[in-house]
């Protein structure tokens, strides 16, 4: 009930959004991470995070209104994985994130990863797709996008590993391999 909930918060937030450089509605992200999750055998809550991980970084939503429907945990897991100010440069706001994840939570890495992995299935469909013309919808082209995602997998890879966050970082290492390398 808490994740069809989610979804349904997460859709009406997200609506009129779609990925970018595409016709793809927003929502199709969360709640694909919200099934990662869910895969990997997450309890309800940090599916519903995830699926909400984007609502107060990308939308009107604020924080409150997440804690009022979804409660303090829910509530604190989204603002672990959120940026704190989308108007820092994208290479502060991305050194943000992972120094963040270096001492972040189980639950917050493993959101993370599952977000992160889901943008680079995403992103090595579209790179099938289109080509290395994929990168002209970035404002940081490949070289930037590379260093972003080998810090996120190497800032995961000192505190001990949960078998969801092995998971994760295995078949995010795979996709990082198969797009960067």
């Amino acid at each position: 009930m808490l994740i069809d909930k989610a979804i349904q918060f997460a859709a009406v937030a997200h609506e009129g959004q779609y990925r970018k450089g595409t016709m793809i509605p927003y929502i199709i992200h969360p709640v694909s991470v919200g099934f990662l999750l869910q895969k990997i055998g997450c309890e309800e809550e940090v599916i519903a995070a995830g699926i909400l991980h984007d609502t107060v970084e990308d939308t009107d939503i604020e924080l409150e209104d997440i804690k009022r429907e979804f409660g303090e945990r829910v509530a604190l897991l989204v603002l672990s994985v959120s940026e704190p100010d989308k108007t820092l440069p994208w290479e502060e706001r991305k050194a943000h994130t992972i120094e963040s994840l270096q001492k972040a939570g189980e639950d917050t890495i493993i959101i993370t990863l599952a977000d992160k992995t889901h943008n680079l299935r995403t992103l090595l469909l579209d790179l099938q797709e289109q080509g290395e013309a994929v990168w002209e919808k970035f404002k940081r082209g490949k070289e930037k996008q590379s260093w972003y995602h080998h810090s996120i997998y190497e800032s995961t890879a000192n505190m001990e590993q949960s078998p969801k966050i092995s998971q994760l970082r295995s078949d995010y290492k795979k996709l990082i391999d198969a797009i960067f390398n």
